[in-house]
């Protein structure tokens, strides 16, 4: 529901057509400097995740479970991307800086889906590393190409879910205090401050539904990493230690900047003033997409040294007389069809 501002202490009934996105304050100067800044990091994270998604498409040697998953993750970036700054970035060189209401809930519905969608594919990144890792001889069975498939659809159906009801509680509550938003894009902490109604309700459940999904898929990454770190120790050879540790800690450091600033940026009361909690959403974006990078090289780098798929070949910490085939523990090319 939605309704113009108060007019002599009655509410009107005309619905409220648009809002404002005051987003960042400050002269010319500065707006011009912000846009700068902003238009240089979209071009090159965009760039970046489009040439993850190129190369993986083209190259038959990548085209394996995990590589599959660094294409989605990359795809989900470039959602995020074109979502957020093309508007941001129209804004600062406009005088209006409006959004129709049904464009706001847009905006907020793909954002939302695609932060939750990451969140359950960087967890399912982390189960993959675990049965590569843990269990290499029945990875091709645990991780077979339909597997892939519904790990990956689930994430996006929980995505969709979770907009759909943030989306639902968000935008049925009646806006009348003031049509502009203080932030730069529609998101849930600067709506509900527009909301005319008690929001107690509302925040406790949205709340409750952001908690569960970062502590679930926390867990399961925790989980994943505390068996993938004492299979690593047992293992006897240094460097096969040094390489898979290198190889996870990129996913790990990626994990870590989504699961944090997502609780930071909506937790109430976690951020003190609504321009730290910008600040906070554009320091995500520039790490995030730079940690992705990071993640896209240390994958390459595990190709190379074919690990951790192929560790049990470097390792001397399996039974005596355990066969050595590179081919039980290594498949790359048999997710050739997504």
């Amino acid at each position: 529901i939605a309704m113009s501002p108060y007019r002599n202490r009655n509410l009107s009934v005309t619905p409220l057509q648009e809002f404002v996105l005051d987003g960042f304050g400050g002269g010319p100067q500065t707006q011009a400097l912000l846009f700068a800044l902003f238009l240089a990091l979209y071009v090159v994270a965009a760039l970046g995740n489009l040439t993850v998604i190129v190369v993986i498409t083209l190259d038959a040697r990548l085209h394996s479970p995990t590589y599959f998953f660094l294409k989605n993750l990359s795809f989900l970036d470039l959602c995020y991307l074109s979502v957020i700054y093309p508007k941001a970035l129209f804004d600062l060189i406009s005088s209006t800086k409006v959004i129709t209401f049904a464009g706001c809930v847009t905006q907020f519905f793909f954002f939302s889906t695609t932060i939750t969608t990451e969140a359950f594919l960087l967890a399912v990144m982390a189960y993959d590393r675990f049965v590569a890792i843990c269990s290499p001889l029945r990875y091709p069975i645990s991780m077979c190409p339909s597997v892939c498939a519904h790990l990956v659809l689930g994430s996006y159906c929980g995505g969709c879910l979770n907009s759909i009801l943030q989306a639902s509680f968000t935008f049925s509550l009646p806006f009348c205090s003031s049509n502009h938003i203080d932030h730069f894009f529609c998101d849930v902490p600067p709506l509900l401050k527009l909301a005319c109604a008690d929001t107690t309700l509302s925040e406790l459940v949205l709340f409750g539904i952001c908690g569960l999904i970062i502590v679930g898929t926390t867990l399961v990454v925790l989980v994943s990493y505390g068996y993938i770190t004492v299979t690593i120790l047992r293992m006897r050879s240094g460097g096969g230690r040094h390489k898979l540790f290198s190889t996870c800690g990129s996913h790990v450091t990626a994990v870590s900047l989504c699961y944090g600033t997502l609780f930071v940026m909506h937790a109430k009361g976690a951020v003190g003033s609504m321009e730290q909690g910008k600040a906070v959403s554009e320091v995500k974006d520039a790490l995030q997409r730079l940690g992705r990078k990071h993640t896209a090289m240390g994958r390459r780098v595990a190709r190379e040294t074919q690990c951790p798929e192929g560790w049990m070949e470097n390792s001397d910490s399996e039974p005596r007389g355990a066969p050595q085939t590179s081919s039980t523990s290594k498949w790359n090319g048999v997710l050739r069809t997504h």
